[in-house]
């Protein structure tokens, strides 16, 4: 622990006290609107592929490499695009200039990825773990000015596991991004059970803000059970 408040007082800002500690909160209204606002059908084809991403992610880990690659490129070709002033009546107009760098970014970054693979794999490991351990700080309460450092040690981890275990980080990386899913997907479809109800109740979103671990034990449980059924399947198959 002592270790810990060591790492969380090295990232805080050099001109603030000691005491002033990083705080690390969940965008919880974004969340929620996020997962309020997918359909029922979508909610239904989240959970589809985010069991194909726990059960079957080290299959085809090289495909889903390289979706996340472009998207990546996407959202960061998107908002480079914006940062360009308008062009007023010239051949590329603002918004289609966000379309076309996002475009190329995208097809720039899947690319890359194929023959980056490892690193590639070591980056979103790396994103994971961060994630994983975010996750396990809140379930077990442990003191929120050093969630940072708890974080920190995460994504140190889960990129190292890329070149000891590549395996093992496959199976994190998928099984986290099928956990996401599956997550949102579930809460949608019983936030609008509740909803159809009479009277409609609210209980799913009073836990989701009002409950601490109850986001970050969700996103554990399903991880877990992911990596569990991955590590059984992968048994005996070639690396």
């Amino acid at each position: 622990m002592e270790n810990l408040a060591i790492i969380a007082q090295a990232v805080q800002s050099p001109a603030g006290p000691a005491s002033c500690a990083v705080f690390i909160p969940l965008p919880l209204d974004s969340i929620w609107r996020e997962i309020t606002a997918l359909s029922w059908m979508h909610a239904v084809l989240a959970v589809s592929f985010g069991a194909v991403y726990l059960v079957y992610g080290w299959r085809i880990f090289k495909m889903l490499v390289v979706i996340c690659s472009g998207l990546a490129g996407l959202l960061a070709g998107i908002e480079i695009g914006s940062q360009f002033p308008a062009m007023g009546n010239t051949l590329v107009e603002l918004h289609n200039l966000e379309i076309w760098t996002g475009i190329i970014m995208a097809c720039f970054m899947a690319i890359i990825a194929i023959p980056l693979m490892k690193w590639a794999v070591s980056i979103l490991g790396s994103i994971s773990g961060g994630i994983v351990a975010i996750g396990i700080w809140r379930v077990c309460n442990f003191p929120e000015e050093y969630a940072l450092a708890g974080m920190v040690v995460g994504l140190v981890a889960g990129g190292m596991i890329c070149f000891i275990v590549f395996r093992m980080a496959v199976m994190l990386f998928t099984s986290v991004g099928g956990s996401i899913l599956v997550t949102a997907g579930i809460l949608s479809l019983l936030n609008r059970y509740e909803s159809i109800q009479n009277p409609p109740s609210e209980n799913i979103k009073t836990m989701f803000y009002h409950t601490d671990w109850f986001l970050p034990a969700f996103l554990l449980a399903s991880t877990l059970i992911g990596m569990i059924i991955q590590s059984r399947l992968s048994r005996g198959s070639q690396n």
